[in-house]
């Protein structure tokens, strides 16, 4: 089974000097959609699923289009939940950020005030995770190494695109991989807007483990559309 995540392309946070909450795609993120789905066109996903937002569903649409797929929405792909600053200057939202990355590393799992704990969101994600794969074949073993065992439902040829975001896509990832969370999953894996990140199954003796393969991949976008 492969697994392929595709990470929103650029959105609109700030419009007129204002914060903008669930943004849609800026221009250039509108061409860095479109340039991603020309890079998947030669490739066949047995699902495609998307978070609930709307930045995801303009990055997914072009995709959908070319497969000729209805737009499927996943709700636990959302992406963390941030306080709501719509309509409020965008200094406030860069000042709020600012102050959660000057917190020392435990503090972090707090968030930032008025939105959702970064340990919360972490366990929001991993269950998803864990669910998702669960209704696919796939459970995690009872062991202290990320082992999952199959049954009849698992098809190893099966793959799927997950649309979503960097926070969203770097916590199932990490959690698929069996590494430790931390409260700053998408800066320790950097994953830029539109970009396709793939983890496959590998069969060990005694079940199923899972491979980063791609992250961040970004060829198919030119450097100046390259945006974080």
């Amino acid at each position: 089974m492969e697994i392929v995540i595709l990470r929103h392309a650029e959105p609109e946070w700030v419009k007129d000097g204002l914060s903008v909450d669930n943004p849609p795609l800026t221009q250039r993120g509108q061409m860095q959609a479109q340039f991603l789905a020309g890079a998947l066109q030669d490739e066949h996903f047995d699902e495609i699923l998307v978070s609930p937002l709307v930045r995801t569903q303009q990055t997914a649409q072009p995709l959908l289009s070319l497969k000729n797929r209805a737009l499927e929405i996943e709700p636990w792909l959302e992406e963390i939940r941030n306080p709501i600053w719509h309509g409020t200057p965008q200094e406030k939202a860069e000042a709020a950020w600012k102050a959660q990355r000057l917190l020392a590393s435990h503090e972090r799992w707090q968030g930032i005030e008025g939105g959702e704990r970064v340990d919360e969101f972490v366990e929001r994600i991993n269950v998803g995770t864990s669910l998702f794969l669960e209704e696919r074949g796939l459970r995690r073993a009872n062991s202290d190494l990320p082992i999952w065992q199959s049954n009849s439902d698992f098809d190893g040829e099966r793959k799927i695109a997950l649309v979503c975001h960097a926070g969203t896509g770097s916590v199932a990832i990490c959690h698929m991989l069996g590494l430790q969370p931390t409260p700053w999953e998408w800066e320790r894996l950097v994953i830029g807007h539109a970009t396709i990140n793939r983890i496959s199954t590998l069969e060990l003796g005694d079940g199923i483990t899972f491979g980063l393969t791609l992250l961040s991949g970004n060829d198919h976008l030119a450097p100046d559309m390259r945006t974080f």
